[in-house]
């Protein structure tokens, strides 16, 4: 953990207590985001220590992130600092006739990304094949399987699950930018850059999903418009069903099946990725599942698989090295 500035107690320079008020009364931001720039120039303040602020170069910048990161000061922190250093600068700079801004060009380092987290197999497995799902009649308990199975079997997004219409409709009232194909067994969706691709449906889904559509019409109510009678999935009171739904409702069947881990919906996007590239081992067929414009996104995917592969590996292998 990083060590608290020295000068934390100490009041801050003139010229960045009033870029904070200009921030407060001009810009009108909140006491918590105040507060956490104000501990980011506290930073700047101890190390600039006898030198005049107008007078640190960008070269002195860089040092400072050196020694911050020297403190454990993670890469999100520091970018936050530099942030926060970089604005005060610009408001700053004209005033105090800088020639420019010592902060700019100056980056954190970069945060390792971490793997996305997926559910195993069996888990998938434990979730969508519980008890209760396959004695389920009731119209919200059809609903939330067919929502599951579907993330699960086709990877969507949680915003383009929500936004699938039960077919392409087009009236004057309401066009379909999502929908479901039954014919094609596919679902056809509107992904980030509006750019539209379609996606198998596998037969688990298809079936959940008939279930589903045989009683979709008993949620329909007279809140229903247009775009509701349309939607493939409903909440309760007959409007298109929510994102904060349908992760509320995945939580508690989770919790219900005995998941050890939190289930958000893109964990299922992250488990159908990871467990078709450990059966396919086909990386663009992955990526134009998901939706992604560049591969590079779809190969932390494969550190996964790696991860999996590793596993098999140390439990199988009789000179994996194993401690007995």
């Amino acid at each position: 953990m990083a060590r608290a500035p020295r000068t934390q107690q100490a009041p801050l320079p003139a010229p960045m207590q009033a870029w904070l008020a200009h921030l407060e009364s001009n810009r009108r931001y909140s006491p918590h985001t105040l507060a956490g720039y104000g501990r980011d120039l506290a930073y700047l303040a101890e190390l600039a220590g006898e030198r005049p602020l107008e007078q640190l170069s960008n070269g002195h910048i860089r040092q400072f992130v050196a020694r911050l990161h020297a403190r454990d000061l993670g890469p999100r922190s520091l970018a936050r600092a530099l942030a926060a250093w970089r604005g005060f600068y610009q408001w700053w700079a004209q005033e105090a006739g800088l020639p420019g801004n010592p902060v700019a060009g100056v980056k954190a380092p970069k945060a390792p990304r971490g793997l996305p987290k997926a559910l195993s197999v069996e888990q998938a497995q434990a979730l969508l094949e519980r008890p209760a799902a396959k004695a389920a009649t009731e119209p919200v308990a059809l609903r939330d399987q067919a929502m599951f199975e579907l993330l699960y079997s086709s990877g969507l997004r949680l915003s383009e699950l929500t936004s699938l219409d039960w077919r392409y409709e087009r009236g004057a009232e309401h066009e379909s930018a999502s929908w479901l194909n039954l014919d094609e067994h596919e679902v056809v969706v509107l992904g980030k850059g509006g750019k539209r691709r379609s996606v198998p449906v596998g037969g688990a889904a298809l079936q959940a999903v008939q279930a589903w559509l045989q009683v979709r019409a008993r949620l329909l109510g007279p809140s229903s418009g247009p775009a509701d009678t349309a939607a493939l999935f409903l909440g309760e009171r007959g409007r298109r069903i929510t994102p904060r739904v349908v992760q509320k409702q995945l939580d508690k069947v989770a919790a219900a099946s005995g998941l050890p881990v939190h289930v958000h919906p893109h964990v299922l996007r992250h488990s159908f990725a990871s467990h078709v590239l450990q059966s396919a081992q086909d990386l663009r067929a992955v990526q134009e599942m998901l939706g992604h414009a560049n591969i590079s996104t779809t190969q932390v995917y494969t550190r996964l698989d790696f991860q999996h592969l590793a596993k098999v590996y140390d439990q199988a292998h009789p000179r994996a090295g194993r401690k007995s």
